[in-house]
């Protein structure tokens, strides 16, 4: 009788060249989180520089790369992690988020979410929703402009500088309310505030009556990974209780962060 199961090297034959090129050059990539130029993954894969160039772009236009400049280098995105979720959810951030996240629900009453970054987006990635009658709910998914948001604040004001500016740049900006922010200028000057402070706000800068407040997380490298956060009415949130409440979401923040392998630097105290 013929061997129903095939040997590993039977199935060579099913695998697809430039799907293999692709996976090595994530993988690679994966290994230097300040990036690598096209000749520089040429080199180390040993692969023509046309071919890593296109798998590179085709991963950018996707989500999946960023390009930075002037280095011309190009580096993994937190898209990754938004796509790897159901897969990391047991052992990593969602397993060291779920615990706090609940405990800042019970002192807030408010609905508390966690997100992350994918390019000049924020993602939303879990949520523990408030006790209160009337409280926001948001699905998993659901993606957000960073200038209007407290996450996106929170993470962008510990970016490095360069990829800060990178993404500025490519930020539309775009007027919600009265209180937006509508330009890279003043929006520079409101995340030095959330550097000084530890935590971001957005004041009805996205939809009437919101507020949200939100504190990053960082990750072994001392990377803005990720964000937890409140949304509730502003009548909920009376601006002299603000600085209370980002300090409280800080500092569970923070719990992650350290669960995460974080180890607090001058620069992201």
């Amino acid at each position: 009788m013929a061997n129903q199961q095939q040997k590993p090297s039977d199935r060579s034959r099913y695998r697809v060249p430039i799907l293999d090129r692709a996976l090595s050059l994530i993988e690679l990539l994966g290994r230097y989180p300040n990036g690598l130029n096209v000749t520089e993954l040429s080199e180390t894969l040993q692969i023509p520089k046309n071919s890593a160039f296109r798998i590179a772009v085709t991963l950018q236009e996707n989500g999946y790369l960023e390009r930075l400049e002037p280095s011309k280098s190009y580096r993994l995105t937190s898209k990754f992690m938004a796509c790897g979720a159901s897969a990391v959810s047991e052992y990593n951030l969602f397993e060291k988020s779920i615990g706090v996240m609940r405990r800042l629900r019970d002192a807030t009453r408010e609905t508390v979410l966690l997100g992350t970054r994918i390019g000049i987006e924020g993602v939303v990635l879990d949520q523990v929703p408030g006790t209160h009658n009337f409280r926001f709910a948001v699905d998993p998914g659901v993606r957000f402009p960073l200038h209007t948001a407290a996450p996106g604040k929170a993470m962008l004001a510990y970016l490095p500088d360069d990829e800060r500016g990178i993404v500025l740049e490519r930020m539309p900006f775009k007027r919600f309310t009265q209180n937006t922010i509508v330009t890279a200028e003043d929006f520079e000057a409101d995340l030095a505030g959330v550097r000084e402070r530890g935590y971001g706000f957005d004041l009805a800068e996205e939809m009437e009556g919101q507020y949200c407040v939100g504190a990053p997380i960082f990750d072994a490298k001392n990377y803005p990974s990720a964000s937890i956060w409140i949304t509730a009415p502003a009548t909920r949130l009376p601006d002299s209780e603000l600085d209370d409440l980002g300090r409280l979401i800080r500092s569970h923040a923070d719990e992650v962060s350290f669960a995460m392998g974080w180890t607090p630097s001058p620069k992201n105290p």
